[in-house]
Parts: structure tokens; sequence; C-alpha cells
């Protein structure tokens, strides 16, 4: 876990122990409100997942959560929408550093995610002088350094996406690969059950094709046994729960005592 200290976003420590291979784990967050988002950060995970995809999230809510977590030694990540240039450029502009595309199928896409998030020559971000991301003009030399600073994680979430996953992780600029054990299954034909032996077989495949080109393994865990399995399995960046699993599991925990 984080040393109890604030992230920075210069040098993007999260980033580097990413590519380094520490063990990283992190909780997701989706019920889109500051003063939980807080609480999580008080915790102490190394990272936490403001998800834009699957819950009621957009810029507006994303900042206020951000700012809950500047005092906080978790790394912001976000789960924009989609894989769109626009989305990733206004999120860029609110502050995030370290980004989770969700869906990704090819070599392709993920070159296009990358892109979003650097300014030209190295990919097509759009220009603001002064925006969050850089305090408002603040940061010295952040037109420089901020292409370094920038994660990128690409979700795998079908077999389309482990029969290209060689090849996506040999784009520059995708630091790791996060394997959605939900969407995976579903597509599988196993809706509901990513313990199936044919999906763990396909999980186990990604993690393999991963480590063989270098790339870190992240996934998504809420049930213990599961997480610890795929960090036996290698994976180093694992989400072992989320804001909305716990209050729902507390509060029925807590009903269940008197009712």
């Amino acid at each position: 876990m984080s040393e109890m200290q604030p992230y920075t976003a210069f040098p993007n420590r999260f980033r580097q122990d990413l590519i380094a291979g520490k063990q990283l784990i992190g909780c997701w967050c989706s019920l889109g409100s500051p003063i939980t988002t807080e609480v999580l950060g008080l915790a102490g995970f190394d990272w936490i997942l403001l998800d834009g995809e699957h819950s009621p999230n957009d810029v507006l809510s994303f900042i206020p959560q951000l700012m809950a977590l500047k005092d906080s030694p978790s790394a912001p990540v976000v789960r924009p929408q989609w894989n769109d240039t626009v989305e990733i450029k206004r999120l860029l502009d609110a502050g995030f550093h370290n980004f989770l595309i969700p869906f990704v199928q090819s070599a392709d896409e993920a070159r296009a995610a990358v892109a979003a998030t650097r300014y030209p020559p190295d990919g097509v971000r759009g220009l603001s002088v002064s925006q969050r991301n850089n305090r408002y003009g603040t940061v010295k030399d952040y037109f420089k350094i901020v292409n370094d600073n920038i994660t990128v994680m690409v979700q795998i979430e079908n077999l389309k996406s482990i029969d290209a996953i060689d090849a996506i992780c040999q784009v520059p600029g995708v630091d790791g690969i996060f394997i959605g054990p939900g969407d995976l299954s579903t597509t599988m034909g196993h809706i509901g059950n990513p313990s199936h032996p044919d999906v763990q077989a396909a999980i186990q495949r990604a993690c393999g094709a991963a480590k063989k080109r270098g790339k870190p393994v992240g996934i998504l865990a809420p049930v213990e046994a599961d997480a610890r399995r795929y960090i036996e399995m290698g994976a180093t960046f694992v989400a072992v729960g989320s804001d909305l699993g716990v209050f729902r599991n507390a509060t029925q925990a807590l009903r269940d005592k008197f009712l």
C-alpha cells in the first residue's frame, strides 16, 4: 500500500510504480460523491478508480472528487465513458493523469487512446494554456513534461481483445492492460459467471501474453478469493472492492443484526 503522503502527478509516482511491477491495490469508486470519495482516500489505497462508464459521473462531478483526494496517498484513475478523444481531452484538462480506457479491441484502438492523451507531435490532444491539469498555468514546463507523466491502461473485455493482446501490448504509451472479467464472461456466453473454467483460462492466457511483453496486468476482483487467485496469476494492479459494494454489504449486515 502507498505511504501516507499525498499523490502528486509530477513526477507521476503511480505510473512509475505501475511500470516497475509493484503491487498496487485499489478500490472502485462509483457513487459519484466527493464525501464518499474522500472517505475512500482516507483508507490509503494505492489508487482509486473514478468511474465514468458505469456510474453517474461527468467532468463536473469528477472535479469535486479530485479535490476530495488532494491530501490522499491514493492516485486518482479515471475510466471515461468510452475511448473518445474529446472526452479524454476534457478529463485531462479537469486534472486526471491516469486513464483506464474501456473496451479496447485492437492495436489501432490502443494507439488512438494513447494519442488522445498526448500533445503533438506524440498525439492529438488539443491545447488549452490554463486548465486545472496544469494548475491554471502555474506548473513550470508543463507542456514539456506532461506527456511523460500520463498513464494509459486499456481494458481487455472480450476474446477479440485477447486475440489482439500481443499487438496491443506493443503500442508505445500503453502502460498496462486491465482485464474486465464481467464483460469477458458475458461475451463468452457465461454471463454473471467469471469463475467459469473457460473464462478463467482466457484470463490466464491474457495474463501470460501481457507478462511476456513486460506489461503489468490489472483486474477488478471484489471477492477476496478471486483477488488472491489473480495476484497468483501475476496481476499487480488489482481493485479489491467498490464503494457501492462496501456500502451495500455493510448496511445489509447492520440490518440483519436487528431484523
